[in-house]
C-alpha cells in the first residue's frame, strides 16, 4: 500500500480521505445527470396516455424522395421499421400524411421539383397505399405572382374539419431579376396553396398563402383550439441583416386561409427545415421536430403553447446517458402524426423493427 501523503499520519485518515474523494465524484456525477430532466409531456407509469403512439413517415439520406417509416410510443424515442428498407416503392416526394374527410389516410408527393404534377395516394391502415388522384397547379396565373417558375416543392396536405376542406400547400420560386441576395433561387420561394373538398377537384388558380413578402418553404398548417397556426421555414440566407434565416418560425390566423400575422421569433437554430409537429402523450405539450440538413441530425423544441416560450432538450448526440430523444440516423424530413396503439402494433406486425 502506498505511504500516506504528507500531512496524513494514519492509514485510517488516508482511507477516509480517499472515500470522501470517491463519494464526491459520485455526487458530482449524480448532480450533473440530475440537471437534465426528461422533457415534459410524458405520462406517469401506469397512466393511460391521451396519445398512445406516433408514426414518422420520412425519407433517408442517400435515398431521397422515397418513403420510410419510424414509430414511437412516447414521441421522443423513434425506431426505424422494415429493416431500414422502403415501405412503399411507388412513392416519390417529401412524405406528408393527413386523416381525411372519410376517415382514410391521404399521402401526398411529387415526382420532382421540376415535374408539373402533385400525386395523392390513399389507404385505410397506413400499410397498403393505392393511387388516388393527380393535380397539376396552374403556375402561370397565380395572382400577384407573374414571374413564378415552373417549380413545385414539397407539397403538404391538411384536412380542416372546421371548414370541411383540404388545404394543399407547396413552395414555388420566382425570378428575382438582378439581385445581390445569396441563393436567389431559395430567396425567391413563396408558399402557394389550393383548397379541395375531395382531393380530386381543386380551387383555381393557386394563390399565395401569406400577404407578407418573405421567402418560405416547408409550410404546415394546423388548427389548435379556435386558431390556425402556420409553421414555416424562413428561407432567406442568415446574415447580420437577416438573423432569422434558415430557422423554423410560427405564424397564426383566425381563419384557415388567413390573413396570417408576420411570423414570430425562431423556435430552432439556423439551418433547420421541414418542421413536424405532434402533441405529447399527455396532450399538454407540443413537440416540434426539424431536420438539421442535409441528413445530419434532428432537433426538437418543446412548448406548452405554440406561441411559446420554446426550449430545446438535449438529444441527437448518440450518447444514451445524454440524449432525451432519439431519431434514426440519416432520417430526412417528412411528417409525424399520432396513431393508436392498435395501429402501432399493426405497423410493427407488417414491417417489423430494424
Amino acid at each position: 500500500m502506498p505511504a500516506p501523503p504528507a500531512g496524513i499520519t494514519t492509514k485510517a485518515s488516508y482511507h477516509l480521505r480517499q472515500l470522501l474523494i470517491a463519494l464526491g465524484t459520485l455526487l458530482w456525477a449524480a448532480s450533473a445527470h440530475g440537471q437534465m430532466p426528461d422533457p415534459p409531456g410524458q405520462v406517469e407509469p401506469g397512466a393511460v396516455p391521451k396519445h398512445q403512439a406516433y408514426l414518422f413517415a420520412h425519407m433517408m439520406h442517400g435515398d431521397y424522395w422515397r418513403l420510410y417509416y419510424s414509430v414511437s410510443l412516447d414521441g421522443l424515442h423513434w425506431e426505424l421499421l422494415n429493416q431500414g428498407q422502403r415501405v412503399f416503392e411507388a412513392y416519390r416526394g417529401h412524405p406528408d400524411i393527413c386523416r381525411g374527410h372519410d376517415g382514410r389516410f391521404y399521402l401526398v408527393g411529387n415526382r420532382g421539383d421540376a415535374e408539373p404534377d402533385i400525386h395523392f395516394w390513399v389507404c385505410d391502415d397506413l400499410i397498403r397505399w393505392t393511387s388516388y388522384s393527380d393535380y397539376t397547379p396552374d403556375l402561370k396565373h397565380v395572382p400577384d405572382y407573374p414571374k413564378a417558375m415552373a417549380r413545385i416543392g414539397a407539397p403538404k396536405v391538411y384536412y380542416d374539419r372546421a371548414t370541411s376542406q383540404y388545404l394543399l400547400t407547396w413552395h414555388t420560386t420566382h425570378d428575382l431579376g438582378k439581385t445581390d441576395l445569396p441563393e436567389p433561387y431559395w430567396a425567391g420561394q413563396r408558399t402557394l396553396y389550393a383548397t379541395s373538398k375531395d382531393l380530386r377537384t381543386f380551387s383555381d388558380p393557386p394563390r399565395k398563402l401569406f400577404a407578407w413578402d418573405m421567402a418560405t418553404i416547408d409550410t404546415i398548417v394546423r388548427r389548435i383550439g379556435d386558431r390556425y397556426y402556420a409553421v414555416i421555414k424562413d428561407e432567406r440566407y442568415p446574415s447580420l441583416d437577416w438573423p432569422t434565416g434558415k430557422t423554423i418560425r410560427i405564424s397564426s390566423a383566425d381563419h384557415l386561409l388567413g390573413p396570417y400575422v408576420k411570423p414570430g421569433p425562431p423556435v430552432s437554430p439556423n439551418f433547420r427545415e421541414a418542421p413536424a409537429l405532434i402533441p405529447s402523450p399527455d396532450g399538454k405539450v407540443w413537440y416540434l421536430y426539424y431536420e438539421q440538413y442535409p441528413g445530419v441530425a434532428y432537433g426538437l423544441s418543446v412548448a406548452a403553447e405554440l406561441q411559446g416560450p420554446w426550449f430545446q432538450p438535449a438529444g441527437g448526440t448518440r450518447h444514451r446517458d445524454w440524449d432525451k430523444y432519439t431519431v434514426p440516423a440519416k432520417a430526412r424530413h417528412g411528417c409525424m402524426l399520432p396513431i393508436s396503439r392498435a395501429r402501432y402494433e399493426a405497423l410493427m406486425k407488417a414491417f417489423g423493427k430494424s
